[in-house]
């Protein structure tokens, strides 16, 4: 099966594989951006098809755009969301556009007779305000908005999922619809735009960390994270799905031993020291930035893979492949010198 799918947010780190996944089997794809200044640069590095790929300039707070971007579409993945590395003043900056967006996008899918449409949501959906008493969670857990301590970046995705639901139950009619909930995003680059986690490792390999906090994240590689939507986009049967997208979830510190353990000299400048509790609650007081990763001491916050791998045949790669292959990129890209 091949067809025409819209692709949101086409400049982005899981859009670019999945619209190369589309292309290799045959689909034509639209992707929107916020500016067409951007196309040439976008279609340099995502190196397909072009008489395949069709951009559209498409703004999440902003009608313009829509309509044509998913004219002739059947299925659509929404995976534009605002993801920055530093906290925004007000939650707000986060939660408006995330759920205005989503609906946005379902909205228009609607009106223009989509059959399927796949929302990028993520685990921050599903493990956060739960406090420290589990470390596994599966699709029927939904983060606690009610814990004033949830950041507003997961608190957005949550909104945004839970507003994208809502909608299609009450307006959606006959389109089917799913979530993926990625975690920490890892694996090759495909341009020199580096994700929030890129970044993490990027800070580890330079030696702007000087310790490793008592936090983590579960890991995945990209291609997989794609590979997921793209299963979700075109196998039979899925309707009113949400699939959680993780690896093993690791500390700084086991991403630490595992940089060491395979960079040799390259990687001569990573922390392999715990930093204290305490430290970096002092450093967030001048750092705010650090405000979002002190909320994150202690906690375990895994995803059970099983649903995705049982429903679509689903498999991933290991953390130790989607780390070394972020490194590489890093390094042959000059983006970071050893």
């Amino acid at each position: 099966m091949a067809g025409t799918a819209l692709v949101t947010g086409g400049s982005g780190y899981i859009a670019g594989f999945l619209i190369r996944q589309l292309i290799a089997n045959g689909w034509t794809v639209h992707a929107t951006v916020r500016s067409l200044k951007r196309e040439p640069e976008v279609r340099g590095w995502l190196d397909v098809d072009n008489g395949k790929l069709a951009f559209f300039a498409a703004d999440l707070e902003h009608d313009a755009g829509w309509a044509e971007a998913i004219a002739g579409c059947t299925h659509v993945a929404h995976v534009a969301s605002p993801f920055p590395l530093g906290v925004p003043k007000h939650a707000d900056e986060l939660v408006v556009p995330a759920r205005e967006g989503a609906l946005r996008a379902l909205r228009f899918a609607r009106a223009a007779g989509v059959k399927r449409f796949i929302l990028t949501s993520s685990m921050a959906a599903i493990a956060y305000g739960h406090g420290k008493g589990r470390d596994l969670y599966d699709e029927a857990d939904w983060t606690n908005l009610d814990n004033p301590d949830v950041m507003p970046y997961p608190r957005s995705k949550t909104v945004a999922e839970r507003a994208a639901r809502d909608w299609v139950a009450a307006e959606g009619g006959d389109m089917e619809f799913a979530s993926v909930n990625p975690a920490a995003v890892f694996g090759p680059l495909l341009s020199d735009d580096l994700s929030t986690s890129i970044e993490v490792v990027k800070q580890l390999l330079e030696g702007k960390v000087p310790m490793c906090p008592d936090v983590g994240f579960g890991i995945i590689d990209v291609r997989d994270v794609a590979d997921l939507h793209y299963r979700a986009l075109t196998a039979e049967g899925i309707k009113d799905e949400r699939f959680v997208c993780s690896g093993p979830f690791l500390k700084f510190i086991d991403v630490a031993h595992i940089l060491k353990a395979n960079l040799g000299e390259r990687a001569r400048k990573v922390p392999t020291r715990k930093m204290p509790d305490w430290l970096l609650k002092l450093l967030a007081i001048v750092r705010p930035e650090l405000k979002q990763v002190v909320a994150e001491l202690g906690n375990v916050r895994g995803g059970d893979s099983s649903h995705a791998m049982e429903t679509l045949g689903w498999t991933m790669r290991t953390p130790e492949e989607a780390l070394l292959a972020t490194v590489n990129s890093l390094i042959e890209r000059g983006i970071v010198k050893v």
